[in-house]
């Protein structure tokens, strides 16, 4: 009889292991960004709760591509002219992404003008990284730039996608184009599955009027927003969401404008069922945010963040708190900071 109870209590105790929920690793949030004059390279933020950031001292990633010419052809002057910090390299509005098998996959601008290609980069874990590669994804086209790259993993076409905005010919400007200033610019994006070959670029969403800092979001199934700048100036510079049924568009419906004059380099996540959007308020030299559930209606929560002065424009992921335990770990190894 003892045998039996002893036996069956075995069985028990196994059934139960089999059937008790697993338990999953905590994930935490990652702000990429950079600091001015966009020569160091990445640097990274870290938040518990999606609101209250700290900074991972030094850079991550240093820049070792781009903006080694020290002229470049300027198609609205229509001369050649001098590139910002060249021969310095740069590293602004750093894009990251992780993809289905665990990689991290980084894009960039390289210049202010004069590169016609973006930066990448990959990773296992933040601190080792591939090496770093041009993507000249405008080669072929007569602009100035390529700026703030923005890399998107669409889970139904499997996979990735990158947006930015390029510099279009005074010819090609609308009427609302000349309510602003000289450089106006229009989204385009590009797909790949390995990052070897590349879709050629086409256009992505165009208002119309110049605009800059398309953020793409999955809402839902079906259901994608891009966040993005009206850089008309002056007056008009402030940003709005606007709506598709496809990754790739066509996006319509645009919002109200939800932020105030003078922001850009939007990025969005979601923290439990509400969407936090973060801007830069250049002007002010700070952060900005807004919560939505429903992207009709957006409430101002500066005062319910907390972003270290400095910080630029980037993009903000979630990961499992082992990729932060072990950055901070090296952090500690590089700079000797208490954990």
């Amino acid at each position: 009889m003892k045998l039996k109870t002893l036996i069956l209590g075995v069985v028990v105790a196994a059934f139960a292991a089999c059937t008790s929920p697993v338990e999953t690793e905590r994930e935490v949030y990652i702000f990429t960004g950079h600091r001015e004059p966009a020569l160091s390279g990445l640097h990274l933020l870290y938040s518990y709760d999606g609101y209250h950031w700290d900074s991972l001292q030094g850079s991550w990633l240093k820049p070792m591509i781009g903006n080694k010419a020290p002229e470049y052809y300027n198609y609205h002057s229509n001369k050649m002219e001098p590139a910002k910090y060249s021969p310095a390299s740069m590293m602004r509005d750093p894009s990251i992404v992780q993809g289905p098998d665990g990689t991290f996959h980084l894009v960039w601008t390289l210049a202010w003008a004069g590169e016609l290609g973006f930066g990448y980069a990959s990773s296992k874990d933040l601190i080792n990284w591939s090496e770093q590669r041009i993507i000249p994804v405008m080669a072929d086209e007569k602009t100035n730039n390529v700026w703030a790259p923005e890399i998107f993993y669409d889970d139904v076409k499997e996979h990735y996608m990158i947006v930015w905005s390029s510099a279009i010919l005074p010819e090609n400007y609308t009427e609302a184009d000349k309510l602003g200033q000289n450089g106006c610019h229009r989204g385009y994006y590009t797909t790949t599955k390995d990052f070897v070959e590349f879709v050629p670029a086409k256009p992505f969403y165009d208002p119309g009027f110049n605009s800059i800092d398309g953020f793409v979001l999955k809402r839902g199934e079906g259901d994608y927003r891009l966040v993005i700048k009206d850089n008309r100036k002056p007056g008009y510079s402030d940003l709005f969401c606007v709506e598709a049924t496809d990754a790739e568009g066509p996006y319509t419906n645009p919002t109200e404008k939800f932020a105030p004059t003078y922001s850009e380099g939007a990025c969005a996540i979601q923290v439990g069922e509400e969407w936090l959007i973060y801007f830069d308020v250049y002007r002010e030299y700070r952060f900005g945010a807004v919560k939505t559930t429903d992207f009709k209606t957006f409430t101002p929560i500066d005062d319910e963040i907390f972003v270290p002065a400095g910080h630029k424009h980037g993009t903000i992921i979630k990961v499992k708190e082992s990729v932060l335990e072990a950055l901070l770990r090296e952090e500690a190894e590089r700079y000797g900071v208490e954990q």
